[in-house]
């Protein structure tokens, strides 16, 4: 028979469980099945990545959902993937080719993408390997990579369909550039920083007269790009000069003042400086006003011919040398300090430059509208709910996106020129041969690739075979739910949606789940620099996976992000110790415990009180935890399954059904209740397994494994007949090959719940927690005796302690233990606690009378804290008018109780002094 080792070594049995699952399939969906689908498609990490908290986090979840709906019966589908990251995975290999002494630019497009693959082959699956470490319970026959044969197919077939119905154009508009990266960035991918700057006010001599005016800049560089000033048509202090002409310093070009609502008079002077091929706002200026657009800028941030003695200058070093000339010119009127957002590249945090330039764009706004309404009327819904202002805001003040990026690595537009005509030719398949207008053999590719995110935002079909009609596509399409962070809603969830419905006519997933950042334990970013950076890696290896699943999820409150720390780490792993140990003492203790005897029906009336109790709690916690799931409110599922586990059964239930398990020479009674201990313990410890699976799935198995070991076989024997449903749930479960796939605990049986058991039981507990305070604070040690008087009016409650007087002896070390109406006896000097209405007295040396003096002091003024809470709460009128009535009058209750329970503490005291 397989035993628990003594201690849980996480390491062995996590490479053991993993490989098993895997290699029986037990991860793999089944496009032809008569269940009902659950999908999720995960979003895809970057092949540069390796798994951080936020990954552990997310997966983690994801994992729960999807582990949980496998065990519910559905044909669950969790489909893994990575996404190529044009960006992130282009500047790394840029990275290991410098190292090596060369660049890409050498090496030309073609080999360039060839070494990228090779580095995806050899580094890139790096994330996938340390998800499998995590205990993602992904279909893996189903991966798949955003620039895989078939992905691309898919994004060069939208492409061309938006094209062909004219949402998808080239033009030269304003953009954001990366000098370092030298591509486009979307609006999503630039990432603002308010930074501490300056406000240099230039003095523009007028063309006529000796006079001049003071524009305010904080880009003193671009004033070389300027072709206009401009005033806010309502400010009378310039209405004099709209019309005329200043002289830009430096390069001498006479620059006409004109009128434009768009200036505010409050800023600077009131006056500004027009850089249309500079400022996105100066571009739309500049429309309105024909202005000329100059460019003055390099690719690189360099500055090109057009800025004169400046030419070849970097754009920092430019502005230095221009603001020295400036000054010996005395053309700066003053500097002023000035906060502003400064936007970065959000891939390699360097400042961006507006910047014309020639790009594909897609037109949003006829593409927004349905995925507006498909919120608006609950077709997807976000959880936290609030996350839905952050999804409308960026809809409804949508831009056309920008969809080149000036990068060898990625999707390559599938457009090609004429060199005869210069018609576009796009193509979703086959290269052209030749051009469809004029027939010319010439064509050259668009030299760009697409954003990483054009691809992304098609994930949820393309990875089931889209534009092919597939049978996965069929299935799992929608997908269930989303589970990612709300820094990607407007980057990738708000496309998707626009995407499926433009191509699939549905919403992508039914539901969006946004999980909690993590922070480490003071709320700060974890980073390099700062040094407070929690591998996950490092975590798995020291306290198991299981561990930090258990730490996520507790922590994974809705609306709140998550400070993590060892010292949280340290408190899960001592839960999954705790589980260890008391499985282990069950199995030991259960040997002996037959099929037969376990599948004979449980009858409530032939049960002791902890055993009807435990069955009571036990069919609530399941409830508790059904509803908790429902709702993804992950740390009440774990909080509640922590105090079960824990309290109710170790600290509780295992503790007083001992001397049942250890008892020799027992009448055939007596060995029937402790038959009646052992299939509890045993069901219970089964069901457990079911439901911490889905969080934390190896210890489970190991554990889970060993009760299947035992009672699998014979459960086949025994006719349904002759079990009760919890007894039934029990052996059905342990007909499958893995607790994975065994079936969900949805429910126990309504039978075993009962308000008086678990009053009377919470009666008793409260006593002996009384007891153990009492002795606890006065510092007496456990192996000492010592005498117990308890004593109540109520002759229900003496009847109850009186008949669970073992319950007392065998958990706490009594000498002489007497339950009564009054305490009738002298007592030169005891401790005193109470209970409701009943006082428990423990007779102590004289010696210890000014410690118990203390206790009690602090005792009565914790209970008048928690009186004042209680009467403000039921003064406040907003609480009276919303909370229900039942909870009104328990609150009345709890304030009537404590003020009848410090009333008898004051009088003790009284009596002590």
């Amino acid at each position: 028979m397989t035993v628990l080792s003594k201690r849980y070594a996480p390491q062995a049995i996590e490479a053991k469980w993993y490989e098993f699952w895997e290699s029986h399939n037990l991860f793999r969906a089944d496009a032809n099945s008569t269940r009902p689908p659950f999908s999720i498609a995960i979003p895809p990490p970057n092949i540069t990545g390796i798994l951080h908290m936020g990954h552990a986090l997310n997966n983690t979840l994801q994992d729960v959902i999807i582990r949980q709906r496998r065990m519910q019966g559905y044909n669950s589908l969790w489909l893994p993937g990575t996404d190529h990251a044009g960006i992130a995975t282009q500047n790394v290999v840029e990275r290991h080719l410098l190292k090596e002494g060369t660049q890409r630019q050498e090496l030309g497009r073609e080999k360039f993408v060839e070494r990228v693959w090779q580095w995806r082959e050899k580094y890139g699956r790096t994330i996938t390997r340390q998800l499998r470490r995590l205990g993602a319970s992904c279909d893996w026959s189903r991966e798949r990579f955003t620039m895989d044969e078939g992905l691309s197919r898919a994004v060069r077939t939208v492409f061309k369909r938006l094209y062909d119905e004219g949402l998808l154009y080239k033009g030269s508009y304003i953009i954001n550039w990366c000098p370092r990266c030298l591509t486009a960035l979307s609006e999503d991918e630039v990432e603002y920083e308010d930074m501490q700057g300056k406000l240099w006010y230039i003095k523009y001599p007028l063309a006529e007269g000796r006079g001049f005016i003071s524009v305010a800049t904080t880009r003193p560089e671009t004033m070389l790009g300027d072709t206009a000033v401009a005033a806010n048509p309502a400010d009378d202090r310039y209405k004099h000069l709209l019309g005329k002409f200043a002289i830009l310093p430096i390069l001498n070009r006479p620059l006409k003042i004109i009128a434009d609502d768009f200036v505010q008079k409050s800023f600077g002077t009131g006056l500004v400086k027009v850089t249309p091929a500079h400022d996105p706002n100066d571009y739309l200026i500049g429309k309105r006003h024909q202005l000329e657009e100059i460019n003055i800028l390099e690719p690189d941030g360099r500055i090109n011919e057009n800025g004169g003695p400046y030419c070849g200058l970097d754009r920092y070093e430019c502005r230095k040398k221009l603001l020295e000339d400036l000054e010996a010119q005395q053309l700066i009127e003053k500097v002023e300090a000035y906060v502003h957002a400064v936007g970065h590249c959000y891939r390699c945090e360097t400042p961006i430059e507006p910047y014309i330039s020639l790009q594909w764009f897609v037109r949003m706004k006829p593409l927004v509208e349905p995925a507006i309404r498909a919120v608006e009327q609950g077709e997807v819904r976000f959880i936290p709910k609030n996350w839905e202002n952050t999804y409308f805001h960026w809809m409804k003040n949508v831009r056309d996106w920008c969809i080149s990026r000036q990068l060898w690595w990625g999707h390559r537009i599938p457009a090609w020129y004429c060199g005869e005509c210069e018609h576009i030719e796009v193509s979703a398949d086959e290269v052209p041969a030749r051009c469809s207008r004029c027939g010319a053999a010439a064509l050259r590719q668009d030299e760009d690739v697409l954003d990483t995110w054009f691809s992304s935002a098609l994930w949820p079909f393309s990875t089931l075979g889209w534009p092919e009609q597939t049978r996965d596509l069929q299935t799992f399409y929608p997908t269930s739910v989303l589970v990612t962070g709300h820094e990607i809603i407007f980057f990738w969830v708000a496309r998707m949606v626009i995407m499926g419905l433009k191509f699939m006519g549905a919403v992508p997933f039914r539901e969006v789940y946004i999980n909690p950042i993590v922070f480490d334990e003071h709320g700060k970013k974890m980073s390099k620099t700062k040094g407070n950076i929690i591998d996950p890696i490092d975590i798995i290896e020291t306290y198991g996976t299981d561990s930090l699943r258990l730490t996520l999820c507790a922590y994974a409150t809705q609306g709140r992000n998550i400070n993590i720390s060892l010292k949280r780490l340290e408190g899960y792993r001592n839960f999954t110790n705790k589980l260890w140990n008391a499985a282990r003492f069950v199995l030991m203790n259960t040997a002996n415990l037959s099929a037969e005897a376990i599948a004979r029906p449980i009858n409530r009336k032939e049960l002791l009180l902890e055993d009807r109790w435990i069955l009571s709690v036990y069919s609530r916690m399941v409830e508790s935890v059904n509803a908790a799931l429902k709702t993804y409110d992950f740390d009440v599922v774990v909080h509640t399954l922590y105090q079960f586990v824990w309290h109710q059964y170790c600290d509780w239930y295992l503790e007083l059904v001992k001397p049942r398990l250890y008892s020799q020479g027992l009448t055939a009674t007596q060995e029937q209740s402790r038959c009646d201990a052992q299939r509890i313990l045993v069901l219970i410890l089964e069901g457990l397994c079911r439901l911490l699976n889905p969080i934390i799935p190896f210890i489970t198995e190991e554990i889970w494994q060993i009760i299947r070991e035992r009672y699998a076989s014979a459960g086949t024997r025994l006719s349904a007949e002759q079990k009760g449903r919890l007894v039934h749930q029990f052996f059905a479960a342990l007909q499958k090959e893995s607790v994975m796939i065994a079936d969900w605990l949805e429910s126990i049986d309504h039978q075993y719940v009962h308000e008086g058991d678990e009053q009377q039981m919470s009666l008793i507990q409260e006593v002996i927690y009384c007891i153990r305070n009492i002795r606890g604070e006065m510092n007496i040690p456990p192996s000492m005796a010592t005498d117990v008087y308890i004593t109540t009016e109520d002759a229900s409650r003496r009847s109850l302690l009186a008949s669970r007087e073992t319950y007392l002896k065998n958990l706490i070390n009594v000498n002489t233990l007497e339950i009564r109406e009054r305490l009738d006896i002298s007592l030169r000097f005891a401790s005193t606690g109470v209970v409701h209405d009943i006082e428990i007295t423990i007779p102590l040396p004289e010696d210890l009378r000014a410690q118990e003096l203390a206790r009690l002091r602090k005792e009565i003024t914790k209970m008048q804290t928690q009186e004042i809470s209680l009467t403000k709460k039921l003064q406040n009128k907003k609480f009276l008018a919303k909370a229900p009535a039942a909870v009104i009058t328990a609150q009345k209750s709890k304030l009537e109780q404590l003020q009848l329970e410090r009333s008898k503490l004051e009088s003790k005291l009284q009596q002590i002094q």
